[in-house]
Order: structure tokens, then C-alpha cells, then sequence
């Protein structure tokens, strides 16, 4: 559909769902540092099939040069790893991911949960947002076919578990998920493990602060998407992470290795093959197109 210039198309499976984008001179992606004038989305990200989020730079950073080694590529002398997306040829779907870290509910520490289904604090399958001032319920689903498929990764040579559960995505992290420690706490021990034994009763295996935003809006654009994370204590022995970090940072890669090999798995060797290119091509204009927004002061 043509609008004061720009041409939007809407992608099998991927829905639009705010019809006043048709009608802005140009799309600005302000925390992403992107916009529609100043960088070529179609040509950066036309093709993309598989899109992994992570909660720090340092998280992704890891997974993405973890990936270049599992696909086999070898980035020319002097190039900055940008986009390691397969440019074999256009497809018209794309699928979701987020890798993160979480509290397990009856899990050892360092095991890997896939999301079945993300709940609110009250064990909602349900996002409560506020919109121009009224309560808005969206119901919080994940793709179960990508879920199984990702569990389905794991590996009896693995030095941890991966299971497939429910989880409870709060508000904060410290009442919010029944911990002791925060700067307000107006509960008792008691009520706490009361409300953890309740959710693990009811198949809840962990706990973090994401699953039922990312569950709500990838469901409402048509997108399949999951959430795979590793739990760094077990919630029913205590509130507080004190495993060492050199331990924690190492427990963070888990959850990727069971992701590359989904993405792995996906790919035949032709499309590993046909990436080849692109990957050379980055020293000369991925961090160009990079460079050249003005959406953002972190550009500068």
C-alpha cells in the first residue's frame, strides 16, 4: 500500500498492526537506532529467518560470534560482526526468540526452561496493559510446535537439563517475585514459600520479567516465538544469586547452544553455503549502514 511515498507491504504471516505507520513519511525506530529514511531495512533485514533477543550487549555479542563459529564462517581480517543473518534467498517468515536468564521453581541451578506458557503473578495467561487510561487484556501465547522443537535439542551429553514448563513473568523483581531481600517487603517467609509451593504445584518451573510482554505482542503480529532461558538459583532454597560469576557467565551459554542447534537443524547446507557472501560483504557495508542513522543520540 502506497502512502506519501513509501510502499509497505505486509509479509505472509506477519501482520500490521498500526495502520498509521501507512501514513508517516518515514518509520523511526527510536531504541533501535533505525528508521526507514535513514538505513535500507528491506536490503539490512529482508531476509531474515531467524531473530534471537537477549537482556545485554555482552549476552548477544557472546551468542553471535557463537554462531558464526557453529555455521562455520570466517569473517574477513578487520571486520566488525554486525548481521550474521543467511542471505540465501527471501522468505516470507521469520521466528523469535528470546535467550535470558530467570529464577527456576524446583530446578537445579544452570538448568535450561523453554517457555509451554507465560502467566502473570496470578497465573493469568494474560498481559494487563494500560491504554489511554483502561485496562487492556491480551492473552499471552507462545508457539508450542517451536517449543518442542527447541527441547527437543537437548542433548544426553549435556551437563544440564532442559525441560519444557510454565512460567510467571512479574512486574519487578523483588516483591513482584516474593523476595526477602528488596527495600520493601511487607510479607513473611512463610507466605513466601507458600506462593512458590502453589505455582510449582501448578507447573510453574521459573520465574522472570519478560515472557508475558514478548508473549502478548509476538502472538498479536502473528509471529512465532519462544523463550528460552537458564536459571541461575533455585527459588525454593533461597532469593539471592551466589554462584560465582565466572560460573554464572558460563551457565548464560547454555541456553544459546540449544538455540544454534535449533537454527542449525533449520538451515540445509545450501543455505549455509549461500550466506558465504554476505559474511565478506560486512567489512564493507554493514557498519556503514550502521552508522548513518538519526534516530537516536546513541548513534552519535
Amino acid at each position: 500500500m502506497a502512502a506519501k511515498g513509501r510502499t509497505i507491504s505486509e509479509r505472509e504471516g506477519v501482520k500490521l498492526m498500526n495502520p498509521h505507520i501507512q501514513e508517516m513519511e518515514e518509520d523511526v525506530l527510536y531504541h533501535l537506532a533505525l528508521g526507514s529514511g535513514s538505513h535500507d531495512l528491506r536490503q539490512m533485514f529482508g531476509d531474515v529467518r531467524f531473530v534471537c533477543m537477549g537482556g545485554t550487549p555482552h549476552r548477544m555479542q557472546s551468542f553471535a560470534e557463537y554462531m558464526v563459529k557453529e555455521l562455520g564462517y570466517i569473517l574477513p581480517t578487520g571486520t566488525d560482526l554486525v548481521d550474521i543473518s543467511a542471505r540465501s534467498h527471501r522468505l516470507l517468515t521469520f521466528q523469535l526468540i528470546r535467550i535470558g536468564t530467570c529464577g527456576g521453581i524446583g530446578l537445579p541451578p544452570g538448568s535450561v526452561v523453554v517457555t509451554e506458557e507465560a502467566f502473570d503473578g496470578q497465573l493469568r495467561p494474560v498481559l494487563d496493559t494500560i491504554i489511554l487510561g483502561k485496562v487492556v487484556s491480551r492473552p499471552c501465547k507462545l508457539d508450542q510446535n517451536l517449543a518442542d522443537k527447541l527441547t527437543s535439542m537437548s542433548d544426553p551429553e549435556d551437563e544440564f537439563k532442559t525441560v519444557k514448563g510454565k512460567t510467571i513473568s512479574t512486574d519487578d523483581f523483588y516483591e513482584g517475585q516474593g523476595r526477602l531481600d528488596g527495600a520493601i517487603c511487607e510479607y513473611t517467609e512463610k507466605d513466601k514459600m507458600a506462593y512458590l509451593n502453589h505455582v510449582s504445584d501448578n507447573g510453574v518451573v521459573n520465574m522472570e520479567m519478560e515472557a508475558t510482554v514478548f508473549a502478548a505482542m509476538t502472538h498479536m503480529a502473528g509471529i512465532r516465538a519462544a523463550v528460552v532461558c537458564v536459571t541461575l538459583l533455585d527459588r525454593l532454597k533461597g532469593d539471592q544469586v551466589l554462584t560465582p560469576k565466572e560460573e554464572l557467565i558460563a551457565w548464560q551459554e547454555r541456553p544459546q547452544k540449544i538455540v544454534a542447534r535449533f537454527i542449525l537443524s533449520e538451515l540445509s547446507m545450501e543455505e549455509r553455503q549461500a550466506a558465504t557472501p554476505t559474511m565478506s560483504k560486512l567489512a564493507r557495508i554493514s557498519s556503514n549502514l550502521f552508522a548513518k542513522s538519526y534516530s537516536c543520540f546513541e548513534d552519535a
